[in-house]
């Protein structure tokens, strides 16, 4: 069995996620764990979900420019979200952009796992690389940052079965 998204995971937290998906109880797990789906369907939408977000965590942080739903192409080796900044010269005054993309598919997941993802492109505002005060900063938006990410790749894997939770 292929766990392309556990790479990075202990044997341990491999072979119970290997164990769910041979069961059967893949789906059923993801499902009682998250009931609820979110209505955040466009791009306004989610423009404003993020900077709800932003304004709550890190009102200090720069201004969005553009925050879209964007198609991925393979989701291993391209990120599920992307968070660009851009800073040009405009008439003798430097310009910055803060863009966040996130992949199309989080439209129909559960919304704890798009705020996982949205609150992860935000701490990029502050911290580019993975490091410690990254992840402290996401778990201070999300406090089960780490256990939704975990879930997030049990949900893809249900993607590949060709199965969704609703």
């Amino acid at each position: 069995m292929d766990l392309k998204y556990f790479q990075v995971y202990s044997d341990t937290v491999r072979e119970q996620v290997s164990n769910l998906i041979i069961s059967g109880k893949l789906k059923s797990y993801l499902k009682n764990k998250y009931p609820n789906f979110h209505i955040i369907n466009s791009d306004k939408l989610l423009y404003e979900y993020t900077n709800d977000l932003k304004q709550t965590y890190m009102r200090k942080a720069p201004q969005l420019s553009k925050v879209i739903y964007k198609k991925q192409k393979d989701l291993v080796t391209n990120a599920l979200g992307t968070h660009s900044f851009l800073s040009r010269n405009h008439g003798g005054k430097l310009k910055s952009k803060h863009e966040i993309r996130i992949a199309m598919f989080l439209k129909d997941a559960p919304e704890e796992m798009l705020k996982m993802l949205v609150v992860h492109e935000l701490a990029h505002f502050k911290e580019k690389d993975h490091n410690k005060a990254f992840y402290k900063l996401c778990t201070h938006m999300q406090p089960d940052y780490h256990q939704v990410e975990l879930d997030l790749r049990l949900y893809l894997v249900l993607l590949d079965l060709n199965q969704d939770l609703k």
